[in-house]
């Protein structure tokens, strides 16, 4: 088996005082996929940048306290890429791929955006960039014989049953028409052909969501996201048997305001 978890850690130095540290220390998990670790690696404390057991690669963004995307193996890596040869993105901390063996997993931030301001223009010109680099990037794995996984928080829902309050969201950034169209190309065997595994094992569910407000009641509601995906090339999704969302059980055990979303594949 192999068994993956990605999760927005919301400030790895902050999630670290909050409970990040037992959790790392008692996952089973192969492969960790952070995102939004808002720190460099001298910033965080040893127990979270080089624990023991792990191999950890950092990419932060080059604005400081911002972004930052990071992947733990229990493995050595293979290959390093930090990036997806973007001038505009590269240097923003938004992703980072390894490859280990018959696998090359990725840790993705993709902008959150907010509607009709220049930060969903950015997220629109992340999002073509990126789409054509995953097409580009199934189509080389393939020739090497290997599967892909990108794993991360991808900040959009897809369908209605990806969000609790659907109806009130339809003109906030992370539900709108356009981003939702453009995962579906992300899905569909005629654009890049990948799938979203959580929604494969679980088609006729509500959810699981993955990201909850710290406004309100949102948390002990249930109204939450599911923004956090693992989305994989056809023969890795076809591994899949099992996901678990680790959902805190209570709101002050929360350590982030993601919870980690972990899959177990067949290998």
């Amino acid at each position: 088996m192999l068994s993956v978890t990605s999760v927005n850690v919301n400030g790895i130095r902050a999630a670290a005082k909050k409970g990040f540290v037992p959790w790392l220390a008692g996952t089973e998990s192969d492969v960790i996929c952070l995102q939004e670790v808002r720190a460099e690696e001298g910033q965080i404390p040893d127990e979270v940048r080089a624990p023991e057991g792990w191999h950890t690669v950092f990419a932060p963004a080059a604005a400081k306290g911002r972004a930052g995307v990071a992947v733990y193996s229990r493995r050595a890596p293979e290959r390093v890429q930090v990036g997806f040869g973007s001038d505009e993105f590269d240097s923003s901390g938004r992703y980072l791929e390894i490859d280990l063996p018959g696998v090359t997993v990725a840790s993705l931030y993709l902008p959150s955006g907010e509607a009709g301001t220049e930060k969903q223009d950015e997220k629109y010109r992340f999002m073509a960039e990126f789409a054509a680099y995953l097409a580009a990037l199934r189509v080389r794995a393939a020739a090497d014989g290997r599967e892909v996984l990108v794993c991360g928080d991808w900040n959009i829902c897809h369908q209605e049953a990806d969000l609790k309050n659907w109806k009130t969201n339809r003109k906030n950034a992370g539900f709108l028409p356009e981003e939702r169209e453009w995962l579906g190309t992300v899905y569909d065997e005629a654009g890049a052909g990948y799938v979203d595994v959580v929604r494969a094992l679980n088609p006729d569910t509500e959810g699981p969501y993955s990201w909850w407000s710290y406004r309100g009641r949102a948390f002990d509601n249930d109204a939450g996201w599911r923004i956090d995906l693992h989305v994989a090339t056809p023969g890795l999704a076809a591994r899949a048997v099992k996901a678990v969302v680790e959902r805190a059980s209570t709101h002050p055990e929360r350590w982030s305001d993601h919870a980690p979303v972990t899959v177990a594949y067949g290998f």
